[in-house]
């Protein structure tokens, strides 16, 4: 039993993250050119929000109740949305530095002949 509902939840994870726009956003948030677009992308965060509150008010005026099912998943991208702006920055600063390490060590001679 549990090895079939790990198996329904990896198969599940592939097809979200293939499919779903945000996270097809995400995962281009997360190459080294979508870092720096990271803190703009929180705003993404906004509609989101506001979807999932128009929502709130259908249902509260009688719309069905299935639709819950659509506000949490507008609320989770949200905080998806919201958590990556600081993740990003934090990738950002730390492949910025690596790269820096990098085109130092390059400059940089090295062998025999430097202490000439």
């Amino acid at each position: 039993m549990l090895r079939l509902i790990w198996t329904a939840s990896v198969h599940v994870r592939i097809i979200m993250r293939r499919y779903m726009p945000t996270n097809i956003a995400l995962d281009g948030l997360r190459s080294r050119r979508g870092l720096k677009w990271g803190i703009p992308a929180m705003l993404l965060a906004i509609p989101y929000l506001y979807t999932a509150s128009l929502l709130t008010a259908l249902i509260d005026s009688g719309a069905p109740r299935w639709l819950f099912a659509f506000t949490v998943i507008l609320i989770w991208d949200a905080f998806k949305f919201i958590a990556m702006g600081p993740v990003s920055l934090v990738a950002l600063l730390h492949v910025r530095t690596a790269e820096s390490r990098q085109h130092r060590a390059l400059r940089r001679p090295v062998g025999p002949l430097t202490h000439l």
